[in-house]
């Protein structure tokens, strides 16, 4: 195990979902979303450190890194689904012609609860460690 990759990859998933709690505050809901697609990603990225002996590839598909890390059998249907639909704020969030449909589909409640599928999801990945 590459405690040192696993620490890191920790570390900024952290400070991503602080990120996340601070553009809520802000209202900046794309962001909020980015955020958390990040801390997710780099979650995932820290246990396949922890467990595999190949580096994480260079992706921000987080079903692709679940798979890859074993993790996306021992998730439940609404860990799975969540993967899915946070994968998209990746690409989505940065392009202009996408910035008006997400508007719509993220609000304040919609953030508060992708953050806290976030924090749930993280602490599993964790607790997995």
């Amino acid at each position: 195990m590459a405690i040192d990759k696993v620490a890191y990859w920790l570390d900024i998933a952290d400070y991503d979902l602080d990120t996340a709690e601070a553009m809520y505050q802000t209202g900046r809901w794309l962001y909020v979303a980015f955020m958390c697609h990040q801390t997710i990603e780099k979650t995932l990225k820290a246990y396949w450190c922890a467990t595999c002996e190949d580096a994480p590839p260079y992706t921000h598909n987080h079903k692709r890194l679940a798979i890859g890390c074993g993790l996306y059998l021992q998730m439940n249907d609404e860990q799975r689904d969540f993967i899915e639909t946070i994968t998209n704020y990746n690409i989505e969030a940065r392009y202009p012609e996408n910035r008006d449909v997400l508007s719509h589909t993220l609000t304040k409640q919609a953030c508060r609860q992708m953050i806290d599928q976030t924090k749930q999801l993280q602490q599993w990945i964790k607790d997995k460690l």
